[in-house]
Formats: structure tokens, C-alpha cells, sequence
């Protein structure tokens, strides 16, 4: 399955190959012949502003060893290269050689395919490699907090761009059914009278028995005598007891349920759940450690085991990776590790989905798998976490606020705009459908626009924007093109590429012709904003043509049918992108 834009950058490649292959290519180091020889220029192009082409060569990296200026070498490149099917010009600009393609093969190859593919536009050649990646696995102890939203929302969108990209993919949830927060939860449930728990007032699972976590953990904190007592349910579970392992697991799964119910609220689904009581069980965890002692990093301190990890590059007091306690007990680092080698055998390519705070003991466990020679390690994205501006939301009862206030609020404050605007005009059941959509999609876009590492303030005033760079702008443009549409008989979609010539229908074209490239980038950078981006950038082409460009009033027939085709492209591949990011396209707003 290739794609319009794809054959150009393909044919610019191949001239671009055989140009600088008539330059002095001996004297390039190794490193740069592999990136010229090897099909590996499509990592070199770049994407120039609209009016310096269509892709670009950057010639800098060419001057210290050509000993001449990264412009004169953009020069003599562009002399070699001459005009093609897809090549419809080449110019330079400074250090870089500025390709322009032929834009009437560009305009008719792209609506065609759109055409063809529909919801399979953008999708990518099936790769015949399976990705694992892990996100959310939260402690099964009580609901999801806000601070870290960002994990299912950003798992579940490279979940959703992997598989576009045309990896088989599945989703998991590592579950941690052996630390102390679920032996906590465990002892609370067995142990306190629900009368004296603090009472929830949302109805869901995993908020009825956080109470029980809560209360339990402040009593352990007093009482040595239930601190010793859910220290055993620890131990237990450590040494692989059933009966204790499955009363934890009862314990936990109404927490679990609950979880789930806030993730399917936001269009999020886990494929597997994978309990980390399974690699003490199958004697992975025992066969991690017997190892990790025989390495030469490994040193033993008070009946307890560590790495040193100063060789690696770890300093102060870090160096030290316990792996396993005086008492004979794990970590959730040390199970991790055999979580890791067991993913390694069932995959191709691990993606993990941890906060920031993560980032040491997941470099414990990098150093581990390397030292137990495990053939795939995992490529981690760490993200930074949400907060909420200081009274926009209430912090109830003095703690954290949970993501399913959140997802409420979302929602609440969309019904009222939808109110605001349309509520003369709408139903109360078609107000709530669209501010469901609305609200759920715009937690979702205010998370995944802003680039993991950088801290997100969730703002309404942001996050609700029918302006600005946020989802109600982008639907109502999807909606805009519903409502264009629905006037409109004939269903058959007929154009002719040669009456697209306003600038801001060729600006539109060009657009939904990168989609496909988007998909190809964000899944190789593992940056799921790039398609938040190019969405924006869409939606604001696509009203920058029906501000310039008349459709229905249009009264050239050949121009208005292929206007009208335009307006059906536009809203294929806003769909197309709206799903990538789990977020709803709505037909009207």
C-alpha cells in the first residue's frame, strides 16, 4: 500500500542517490556512506515552509568532508538532478536542495485515494512485527488519579498509531498484585468494619474500596501489630502461597473493574492484564536472581543483594540496585526484570509508558537485562504529569483529585457550552451525545497536543477552545464538512483535479496527502503529538478553503463537484485522524 507523497519522496530519493553519487563519495566516512547507501535518505528529508517546496536536502552534514560550503554542495547537487513525473522543479536556498512536486499528479492520485481507502487511508504496509506496550499498570488500590492521565491517554494513542503504522499490537497492564499497596488493600477489606470506612460519593468499585486502603494504611502507620501483619500477606505472596495470592486477587478486582470503567470512559480497552505474582509462580524471579549473584557487579550487604551500578554510570547514592531484601523478598524492580525477559520472547519491539519519576529504576532494569543478555529491551517514553489550576477544581476531602472527576468535569463544562450555543436548536439527548464526545475528546487532545516530557496545567479555557488549537475546533470542522455534505443528493464523488487550483484547495491537498507520512513519523519518533499537530494544521486548512472557496453556491458544475469532493476528502481523513487519537468525530455540533 503506497501513497501518492510516498512515490514522490521515493523518486527524490532515488535522484538524490545517484547525484551524490557522482560527488566525491570516497571520501565520506563510513557513517555517512551507510546513511546515502543504504535507502536511509528518507531520515535526511525535511519538510520545508509552503513556499520553499515540498521536501527539502539539508547539505550541511556534507561539507566537512567535501571540504567545500554546504552551499555550493547544494548547488552542484541540484545541477545533477533533472525534472521528472514527480519532480516538477528544483531549487536551492542556502545549505538545502528544495524539491517542488508536480502537483496535478499530487491532486488527483490523493483524492483517489482517499476515495479507495476511506477508513484505511493513512494506514501503512503491514511491517509483520508485533509491539508490546505497556501502560497504565497502576496499583490496584483505588481509582485513577489525575497526575498521571497522561499514561492510558498516551499508551492507548501509540496502541492506536502503532497499529495504524502496520505493526501488530498489543496493549498491557502490568499488574503489581504483590507490593505492599495491595497487601494494604487486602488487609483493610479483611479486617475493617465498612461502617468506619470513609464513604464515596461515586458509585463505582474502585471508590467504595479505596476507603478500606486509606483507613488500613493510616492504622499501619500507627499499629506495629498491623504493619507486621500485612507485611506477612507480602511475604506470602512472595514465596508464591495460593490461598493468599488469590485473596489478594479478590481483593484487588473490584479496584481493577473499577479502573476499567474510568478507561472505557475515555476509549481506552487493555488487551491483556498480566499479574507480576505469575513470574514468582513459574520461578522466573528465582531464576532472575540466581543471575544476577553470579555477575561480577553483584555484592552482598547484610544478608541483602545489590548491583553496583557506578560502572554503568550511576553516581551518589544510586549505585546501589538492591534486588533483593535481608528478608529474602523481592522487589517490584526484580520481578520487573523477569516481566521484561518474558515481553522480550513475545514481541519484537517493547514500548513502555512510565512517569517521570520512573526513569531510575527503570535504568535498574536496562542494566539488569543487558547484564542477563536479553535480546530486546525496552524503548521507554516518560511523561511529565497534569496538574489543575488552583480552584478549578476541588481537591474533596484534601487529597488528589481522581481522573473520574476530571472526565466529569470535562463533560459538564462542554454540555454548557453546547447549551450556550445550540440550545435552542437541539434536543437534551442530542446536547449530552455531543458534549460526551466533546468533553472526552477534549481531555484527550489537551493531554496528547503537548510533547510527554513538558508538564501539562490543564486548562478549560484551553482545553475548550472552538478557536484555537483544541478538539471542539477540530470537530466542529469534521462537523462543518458533515453539514456541507448533508445537503447534498448525489452521493457519487466526481472531480476534476485541473479546476482545484485556488491556493488554499492546493494547500488543502497537500495536507491530506502528508496524513500517511504523519502516521510514518510519529510511530518512528514514538511521538504521538505530531498527530494532535497535524490535525490542527488540517482542520485550519480545511476552514481556510471553505472561507476562500464557495461549495454549494458554487455555480461551475466541474468546480463544484470537485469542491464537494474536496469537502468529503477533508472529512475522511479528519476521521481517520480524530481515531488515531481515540477521540470521537461528531456529525454535528
Amino acid at each position: 500500500m503506497t501513497y501518492p507523497l510516498d512515490d514522490a519522496r521515493k523518486e527524490i530519493i532515488s535522484a538524490l542517490e545517484n547525484a551524490l553519487s557522482q560527488l566525491q563519495i570516497d571520501l565520506i566516512p563510513r557513517s555517512y556512506k551507510k546513511l546515502l547507501r543504504r535507502g536511509e535518505l528518507t531520515k535526511v528529508l525535511e519538510s520545508p515552509p509552503e513556499d520553499l517546496g515540498d521536501f527539502a536536502f539539508p547539505c550541511f552534514f556534507l561539507s566537512p568532508v567535501l571540504k567545500k560550503s554546504s552551499k555550493d554542495i547544494a548547488k552542484d547537487i541540484a545541477k545533477k538532478i533533472e525534472p521528472s513525473k514527480w519532480i516538477e522543479k528544483i531549487e536551492t536556498k542556502g545549505a538545502y536542495v528544495n524539491f517542488f512536486i508536480n502537483i496535478t499528479h499530487l491532486k488527483t492520485l490523493t483524492i483517489k485515494s482517499i476515495l479507495e481507502k476511506q477508513k484505511k487511508y493513512g494506514c501503512l504496509p503491514n511491517k509483520n512485527k508485533k509491539v508490546v506496550i505497556e501502560h497504565t499498570s497502576a496499583n490496584p488500590n483505588g481509582p485513577l488519579h489525575v497526575g498521571r492521565a497522561r499514561n492510558p491517554i498516551i499508551g492507548d494513542t501509540l496502541v492506536r498509531i502503532f497499529k495504524a503504522a502496520g505493526y501488530d499490537v498489543e496493549s498491557q497492564f502490568y499488574l503489581d498484585d504483590m507490593g505492599k499497596q495491595v497487601a494494604i488493600l487486602t488487609w483493610g477489606l479483611n479486617n475493617l468494619d465498612s461502617k468506619k470506612v470513609p464513604k464515596s460519593e461515586y458509585d463505582k468499585p474502585d471508590h467504595h474500596n479505596v476507603g478500606f486502603y486509606q483507613a488500613a494504611n493510616e492504622l499501619m502507620e500507627k499499629d506495629e501489630k498491623v504493619s507486621e501483619e500485612i507485611g506477612e500477606i507480602v511475604k506470602r505472596s512472595e514465596h508464591g502461597e495460593s490461598k493468599t495470592i488469590e485473596l489478594v486477587h479478590k481483593s484487588y478486582a473490584l479496584v481493577l473493574e473499577g479502573i476499567n470503567e474510568s478507561l472505557e470512559r475515555i476509549n481506552i480497552q487493555i488487551d491483556k492484564y498480566i499479574p507480576e505474582s505469575t513470574f514468582v509462580r513459574n520461578k522466573s524471579v528465582e531464576q532472575v536472581i540466581n543471575k544476577l549473584k553470579k555477575t561480577k557487579y553483584c555484592h552482598e550487604e547484610d544478608r541483602a543483594f545489590y548491583l553496583d551500578l557506578e560502572p554503568f554510570g550511576i553516581q551518589g547514592r544510586n549505585t546501589k540496585f538492591f534486588f533483593i531484601r535481608k528478608d529474602g523478598t523481592t522487589l517490584y524492580a526484580t520481578r520487573d526484570i523477569a516481566y521484561h525477559q518474558w515481553k522480550a520472547k513475545h514481541a519484537d519491539l517493547l514500548i513502555n509508558v512510565l512517569g517521570e519519576d520512573h526513569k531510575l529504576e527503570s535504568k535498574q532494569v536496562e542494566i539488569a537485562l543487558k547484564l542477563l543478555d536479553t535480546k530486546i529491551l525496552p524503548w521507554v517514553l516518560f511523561y511529565a504529569f497534569v496538574s489543575l489550576p488552583s480552584g478549578k477544581m476541588s481537591t474533596r476531602r484534601a487529597r488528589g483529585v481522581y481522573l473520574d472527576e476530571l472526565i466529569d468535569e470535562c463533560i459538564e463544562r462542554a454540555y454548557k457550552e453546547v447549551e450556550k450555543r445550540r440550545g435552542n436548536e437541539l434536543s437534551e439527548d442530542k446536547m449530552k451525545r455531543i458534549a460526551e464526545m466533546v468533553g472526552i475528546g477534549s481531555l484527550r487532545y489537551n493531554i496528547i497536543k503537548v510533547q510527554p516530557e513538558k508538564d501539562i496545567v490543564f486548562k478549560w479555557e484551553e482545553a475548550l477552545n472552538f478557536e484555537g488549537n483544541a478538539v471542539p475546533f477540530i470537530q466542529y470542522a469534521h462537523a462543518r464538512a458533515c453539514s456541507i455534505l448533508s445537503k447534498i443528493k448525489d452521493k457519487r464523488r466526481e472531480f476534476d483535479s485541473n479546476t482545484l487550483t485556488h491556493d488554499s484547495e492546493v494547500k488543502l491537498i497537500k495536507q491530506l496527502a502528508r496524513f500517511p507520512l504523519f502516521i510514518e513519523n510519529a510511530s518512528c519518533s514514538y511521538k504521538p503529538h505530531i498527530i494532535a499537530n497535524y490535525l490542527y494544521e488540517t482542520a485550519s486548512k480545511f476552514n481556510q478553503f471553505y472561507r476562500d472557496c464557495p461549495v454549494l453556491s458554487e455555480k461551475n458544475i466541474m468546480l463544484g463537484k470537485s469542491r464537494i469532493t474536496l469537502v468529503d476528502v477533508a472529512r475522511i481523513v479528519l476521521d481517520n485522524a480524530l481515531e488515531l487519537l481515540g477521540i470521537s468525530a461528531p456529525e454535528e455540533m
